[in-house]
């Protein structure tokens, strides 16, 4: 019988994940079933979809800060000690030290899906966990995990050869010893959500900043943001496990911000500052985050590289890295932001009991739950008077995209992270000059935001600089797109003339393979404008009944649900 490890991660993308006999069986965060973007403590998935597996051993993730370990009134136990005990068997091992190692569960995830037997791991995070070292018979304080690098030699030991520390101490000097470093000042990552929230955005929706930046161009009135790679002390304070700020003492400072956010509905007011700023913060953490690789490539010697962490998310960052060191093999974890360290705490919990430090080749993240066509009916039936519903094939629904109708598309199992892979997607026609605009408009997201493509991966090479990369099936890059093809996906093609990708074949996603194939005998083009199921500030939806609330609020009308063969049409 297999054994089953459950991993939570308790904290924000608050997620459960299970990993039966060494494999990613589920993954799921507590957002999606709970409706709340970035939701905590994942009880929804755990009771909904983890109690139906047999569970040998449970691993609590989490990053050590001081409120994660108070205890209940009464019974005086552990959170989740209790609520395991009360909803599944007695008895069930439960480790909850794996909290002090934040950073090492980003890596787990990481390097256990990346196929590579021998990597480096660099993990990239805004605060992991609060740790200490002995000094003198004392324990004293070092910091919040920043950057690591870890290094998994070809006889399976895990070894870390980096760390470096931020704390909010300035009393403390910053002392280094044998590549660990601890400075009162911001991480790279930290830097990158300082200027997010600058901008006027919740520190966890860098993405938006990332998306603004080609916007933006080389200011000599913006200093340095990143020196020695820390952040600027003469411009950022330090707040962690939160980050910190931008001092309001420089002059072009107090003029953008006078501008405030208002540029986020409006184009017109956006001030050439913050558009700059974005431009400086992306290019200064990217080029620091290239001297992180090549610093471990030197350490190791070894040209297997994983990225893990909350940055493992800017696909502009990654591209930037495969363009730099074609000849390094990278794996970046499709599930880098925090509901990944749940895949990791699953995975400690594996190599606890069996020491198998085997990692495996995932070709898809469909690791949702699993729904039956019984109940994708049942609710179909519940919305009867407000939808039309019809026989469709994947020939007519590509014509009704073709002829530039937004179709949202529903099946199988969710994706796994945050990018939509066509199982819980919004498709357009990525030939329409104004599809941007549009569609932009119709999810209620800033103007200046891209879209993706996903792309037949036997012709992405046509149209994307793949920069030696064999296929991007997880959207975890932002490509170049050929100049001669530009004009042709407009509606994809950012300012800056890249384009975020997902490559697909038929034994990844067959439905929506054929459907991107039938497109492609329309117009010649074998790429679907693709972004994901949901409107701004909503997570993905789950289920059938998420996707049909979206369309009832929303100017979306139709929706596909291929394994149905059927297509439903908003009255």
């Amino acid at each position: 019988m297999a054994y089953n490890v459950l991993g939570i991660n308790p904290g924000h993308n608050g997620s459960a994940a299970i990993v039966s006999d060494g494999k990613l069986v589920f993954y799921l965060e507590e957002e999606r079933l709970s409706r709340l973007k970035y939701d905590a403590q994942p009880f929804r998935v755990i009771l909904e979809h983890a109690l139906k597996y047999k569970i040998d051993r449970v691993v609590i993730g989490g990053t050590n800060d001081p409120k994660e370990h108070v205890r209940l009134p009464y019974s005086k136990t552990k959170l989740y000690h209790t609520f395991i005990n009360k909803f599944f068997t007695k008895n069930i091992p439960i480790y909850d030290e794996a909290y002090k190692t934040h950073h090492l569960l980003h890596g787990l995830s990481s390097y256990l899906n990346s196929n590579f037997n021998e990597s480096i791991i660099l993990v990239l995070d805004g605060a992991g966990s609060f740790q200490t070292m002995q000094e003198n018979h004392y324990q004293v304080a070092k910091g919040w995990e920043t950057e690591s690098i870890f290094y998994v030699d070809s006889n399976n030991n895990f070894n870390t050869i980096y760390k470096k520390y931020g704390r909010n101490d300035p009393f403390n000097k910053t002392t280094s010893s044998n590549n660990i470093f601890i400075d009162d000042s911001l991480g790279i990552t930290k830097v990158y959500e300082a200027v997010t929230k600058e901008l006027g955005w919740l520190a966890l929706e860098a993405g938006k900043t990332m998306g603004l930046s080609p916007y933006g161009k080389h200011n000599p009135d913006i200093p340095t943001l990143i020196k020695n790679g820390i952040g600027n002390k003469n411009l950022f304070t330090t707040d962690y496990p939160g980050g910190g700020d931008l001092h309001n003492k420089e002059e072009w400072l107090k003029e953008s911000r006078y501008f405030s956010n208002k540029f986020h509905k409006n184009p017109d007011k956006l001030h050439q500052n913050q558009a700059d700023l974005a431009w400086k913060v992306q290019k200064e953490t990217q080029e620091e985050v290239l001297k992180l690789v090549k610093k471990s490539i030197e350490l190791t010697n070894v040209k297997n590289v994983c990225i893990s962490g909350g940055f493992g998310l800017n696909c502009v960052n990654n591209y930037y890295l495969k363009k730099n060191l074609p000849d390094i093999n990278f794996h970046i974890d499709p599930m880098s932001n925090d509901g990944g360290t749940a895949i990791g705490a699953a995975y400690y919990g594996w190599l606890n009991y069996s020491k198998d430090l085997s990692s495996n080749t995932i070709s898809n993240i469909y690791f949702g739950p699993k729904y039956s066509l019984k109940k994708y009916k049942n609710a179909i039936k519940n919305y009867n008077e407000m939808f039309n519903s019809q026989k469709i094939t994947p020939k007519e629904v590509a014509k009704l995209i073709s002829e530039r109708n937004i179709v949202t598309i529903f099946q199988g199992r969710s994706e796994a992270g945050p990018r939509a892979l066509g199982n819980r997607s919004i498709l357009y026609d990525p030939t329409d000059p104004n599809g941007k605009d549009f569609v932009n408009k119709v999810k209620k997201r800033e103007w200046f935001r891209p879209f993706a493509g996903t792309v037949l991966l036997e012709k992405a090479h046509e149209y994307f600089d793949m920069a030696g990369l064999e296929e991007s099936p997880f959207m975890m890059y932002a490509m170049d797109v050929w100049p001669d093809k530009q004009e042709q996906i407009q509606a994809i093609t950012h300012v800056d003339g890249t384009c975020r990708i997902q490559t697909v074949t038929e034994k990844q996603n067959p439905h929506y393979y054929k459907l991107i194939q039938e497109f492609e005998k329309i117009t010649g083009v074998p790429i679907l404008f693709n972004t994901s199921f949901n409107l701004a500030g909503d997570p993905l939806v789950e289920t059938i009944e998420d996707a049909l609330e979206t369309l009832l609020k929303s100017e979306l009308k139709y929706l596909y649900l291929p394994e149905l063969e059927m297509l439903l049409e908003k009255k």
